[in-house]
């Protein structure tokens, strides 16, 4: 039997290519394997998939900026090499596949020492701190942007486009209201914080439930460990995070906050959802999201508020414009002409793949 092995976590982000790809090969009969972390979101999402065999690992955050933990992570990344090492060499896949976040690292290198070739896919136009790394490792790197070949080598580097998730585009606008007890006479607003710095839109969105409650009914995803169990608004419904509803809710909604991750936002596009964007700001991260961001309020697909400025009030302010807009931004986005991303990635991971008799197992 065929073999694929599977990496990314740390954020929902670096699993959704993910969970987009492995169904394809599960038809195809490939057994599939996925090496994450142990509490990461990546274990609860690829849970879903019975099919699918989960193996955690020690990891160790690359963090830009001091911590203590710098000083231990180094040696939690050690161990998680060795682990994925022996777990490559135990599983014997004839292909890697890593969408990168912290954990992807040590299966990268753990994958190259065993001669496994691995592909890697980069959402945003700028390559994160893992994929750096991973980069000279592998025999192919996937691109979302055009501009992203440049910093990858373009002898290695393949532009697909944006890897859509089949199942978003099965959403059921009824069953996403039966889900949230909403109904369909009054707009959803839907506000999706991310599975990491969430907290300040979650706390702006809120303090404007009063006002945004008189026009929207609001689904509200807040990200684990960010429920408030006190909050008690009509209209309004907070979840963690929402998995096999999630097609429903996004058929459901009118428009969408979130954060600018590459993933996301080009499912919404391919969804037609009008969007307020609102970036990590370079603090908290490299600054990717902001150029994802401009690049989209370029093409007229969203508006973008900076972190800095937001509060109860700007969200309000933004969101009215985005909605009294909306059918501007619908038209730049039936414009935009969408790629078969899955189908040439899915390819391109069974061309790189090596025989069975590898040669590296003997």
């Amino acid at each position: 039997m065929k073999k694929v092995l599977f990496t990314g976590g740390g954020s929902a982000g670096h699993v959704t290519v993910n969970l987009a790809l492995m169904p394809l090969f599960l038809d195809e009969g490939w057994s599939v394997d996925y090496i994450g972390s142990a509490q990461g979101i990546e274990r609860e999402l690829v849970g879903s998939l019975d099919a699918v065999k989960y193996f955690p690992i020690s990891t160790g955050k690359l963090r830009r900026y001091f911590d203590i933990q710098n000083v231990k992570d180094p040696f939690k990344i050690a161990k998680g090499v060795y682990q994925a090492y022996r777990l490559i060499r135990t599983r014997k896949p004839q292909v890697v596949f890593s969408k990168g976040g912290f954990v992807s690292v040590p299966v990268v290198i753990g994958a190259w020492l065993n001669k496994v070739p691995v592909i890697i896919h980069e959402s945003d136009i700028t390559p994160g701190l893992a994929n750096r790394i991973s980069i000279p490792m592998a025999a192919a790197v996937c691109t979302t942007f055009p501009e992203t070949g440049g910093q990858s080598g373009k002898d290695k580097t393949h532009y697909v486009g944006a890897v859509i998730r089949q199942e978003l585009q099965q959403g059921d606008a009824d069953r996403g209201r039966k889900f949230c007890g909403f109904h369909a006479s009054k707009p959803v607003l839907l506000i999706m914080g991310g599975s990491l710095g969430a907290r300040k839109i979650n706390e702006a969105v809120r303090a404007a439930l009063p006002v945004l409650s008189k026009t929207f009914q609001v689904v509200h995803l807040c990200g684990k460990g960010q429920l408030d169990p006190d909050l008690s608004v009509p209209g309004y419904k907070q979840y963690e995070y929402i998995n096999e509803e999630l097609p429903d809710v996004l058929a459901m909604a009118d428009m969408v906050i979130s954060r600018a991750g590459s993933n996301s936002i080009f499912e919404f596009l391919s969804l037609q959802k009008p969007m307020l964007l609102i970036p990590l700001t370079k603090q908290q991260s490299r600054g990717d999201q902001i150029l994802n961001a401009r690049s989209f309020e370029t093409a007229g697909y969203c508006r973008v508020l900076a972190e800095e400025e937001l509060n109860d009030a700007s969200l309000v302010q933004e969101v009215t414009e985005v909605y009294d807009k909306r059918e501007e931004f619908i038209a730049h986005m039936l414009d935009n002409k969408h790629s078969d991303a899955l189908s040439a990635v899915f390819r391109l991971i069974k061309e790189k793949a090596r025989p069975s008799s590898n040669p590296a197992w003997k």
